[in-house]
């Protein structure tokens, strides 16, 4: 009797470790927001242009977003592609050097700038594989980083509003 139970319990334990392998309803584990409500509530507090681009391409989703009303203002925009590659798009006061390392890396190299619209933007990698496009203008950094591709990354930038 002993024997027919623990049978019936490995049958069971079979059926239902078929039934949680085959579901096709995972949820994804990364949270999509909509970021031009507090793109545009952000926009009215800001003393600088926040960019962003004013739509995502198929796939792609918002994962994060954030604004620091105090000195000085930062602005923050997170995004993963259809592929799950992450862009961020950082802005601020601060300087260029100071955003590269504090967002890539404290040693990226700088390669090839790469002009996006007629405009020049100062180009990095870091050692982990990220790449990142920058530039300073107006007194403002805006800084695009991640492990997006570069073809992605400029496209990115070249949505920016």
């Amino acid at each position: 009797m002993v024997g027919a139970l623990l049978v019936l319990l490995a049958v069971i334990l079979v059926l239902v470790l078929l039934r949680d392998g085959a579901r096709d309803d995972v949820p994804d584990p990364v949270r999509a927001i909509d970021y031009s409500e507090s793109l545009e509530f952000y926009r009215a507090e800001a003393e600088f242009p926040l960019l962003a681009p004013p739509s995502l391409p198929d796939g792609w989703k918002a994962t994060s977003v954030s604004f620091k009303p105090a000195r000085p203002q930062t602005w923050h925009l997170g995004v993963l592609t259809d592929e799950g590659r992450y862009i961020g798009l950082e802005q601020s006061r601060d300087t260029e050097s100071t955003m590269v390392a504090e967002h890539v890396d404290p040693g990226a190299t700088d390669t090839d700038p790469v002009t996006i619209a007629g405009e020049r933007w100062n180009a990095y990698r870091d050692e982990g594989g990220d790449y990142a496009l920058a530039r300073r203008s107006g007194g403002i950094t805006t800084l695009v980083v991640g492990t997006a591709t570069e073809d992605e990354l400029v496209a990115y930038v070249d949505s920016l509003r």
